[in-house]
């Protein structure tokens, strides 16, 4: 049975393995342990700070997905609250299998719960299956997103 809880700093390593094991974050990660200062920092922040979530699905003792969600608050549709929904993995034997459907039915219930009126996603152009999959479960490419390295 999959559980949903929110991430423990003990979780961390397995946390970050799993961002590091696709082709993006492969590039831009580091899993080595003992784990770089930044991720604990960064954890810390997001465990503090009551408008963001850090989740990880449970099953058998072990994290087989994740996902970070930012409660936004917004003066745009009368003041609405935004669920952002960021950083989804599932553990690369766990793909495919409906883990990743589970943990976004579940996120957008915390977001629903939390009051929000929207919940978004931004998704690398390149991962053409993501996109699909989003697409599944109703959200649609409605807006261009653009990032710039500091």
């Amino acid at each position: 049975m999959i559980t949903f809880r929110r991430a423990q700093a003990s979780d961390l390593p397995d946390i970050v393995a799993m961002l590091a094991d696709d082709p993006l974050g492969a590039g831009r990660e580091d899993a080595s342990l003992p784990l770089a200062q930044g991720y604990i920092d960064a954890f810390n922040a997001i465990d503090t700070d009551p408008n963001q979530l850090l989740m990880v699905a449970v099953e058998g003792g072990e994290v087989i997905g994740t996902l970070q969600i930012s409660f936004l608050a917004g003066l745009s549709r009368k003041g609405a609250w935004r669920g952002q929904i960021e950083a989804v993995r599932v553990a690369g034997h766990r793909r495919s299998g409906g883990v990743g459907r589970l943990m976004i039915e579940w996120a957008i219930d915390q977001c629903r719960a939390r009051g929000c009126s929207l919940v978004q996603l931004t998704t690398d152009k390149g991962r053409a299956d993501a996109h699909r999959f989003y697409e599944s479960l109703g959200f649609t490419g409605s807006h261009l997103g653009y990032k710039k390295t500091l």
